[in-house]
């Protein structure tokens, strides 16, 4: 079942809880690059001024195919596709696999993310808070939501966020920027109060 279709269920389902989507996923990537393992070779060799030729490579590195994604944060992940039959070999659909073998650790990376942060503003049981602290707590879960849902937005494969014209998905741009400093803030407040 492929994250499409998982998503239109939790959508027909109603489950409206914060929750990472496909739409964040693909916004928080602003780059992605691909090279085989003999590129990679080549490439290194270039740099040393070895000498080293594309034919001398061993075979089977032309085999192996990595992706890198670069995400907003500037943080990068990796993901590759490995080929056993040479035959079998097709640059795009490795490039299709190593891609989504990159995707698959933005999932976790996004998931833990959304959670550390639903438990930093998640009141302990035992604690009974003053009225402007669960204000806060308030506002970091809407604001949360709302950064989500203009990261869902301006995600690269959305139509809308592409038809619009360039000056203003510049500003849409700055303000998901602005919106995730603004939510770090809130969190830091959260957790100055949190621990005492």
């Amino acid at each position: 079942m492929s994250d499409k279709d998982i998503e239109t269920q939790i959508i027909a389902k109603g489950l409206t809880a914060p929750r990472v989507t496909p739409q964040h996923i693909e916004s928080v990537i602003i780059s992605e690059h691909y090279f085989t393992a003999a590129s990679g070779v080549v490439g290194e060799a270039a740099l040393l001024k070895a000498g080293l030729d594309y034919s001398e490579v061993p075979a089977t590195l032309k085999l192996l195919t990595f992706c890198v994604l670069v995400l907003r944060n500037g943080f990068t992940v990796t993901g590759e596709s490995a080929c056993a039959s040479p035959e079998n070999f097709d640059a795009e659909i490795g490039r299709k696999i190593a891609r989504e073998n990159a995707v698959n650790k933005i999932w976790m990376l996004e998931g833990y993310r959304l959670k550390q942060q639903l438990s930093e503003a998640k009141p302990s049981l035992e604690t009974t808070l003053p009225p402007h602290q669960l204000r806060l707590l308030e506002e970091l879960a809407h604001l949360t939501e709302k950064s989500q849902k203009l990261n869902d937005f301006i995600s690269d494969g959305n139509p809308t966020f592409m038809a619009l014209p360039p000056d203003e998905q510049k500003l849409l741009n700055e303000q998901a920027y602005h919106m995730e400093e603004y939510l770090q803030v809130l969190i830091a407040r959260v957790k100055k109060f949190q621990k005492k």
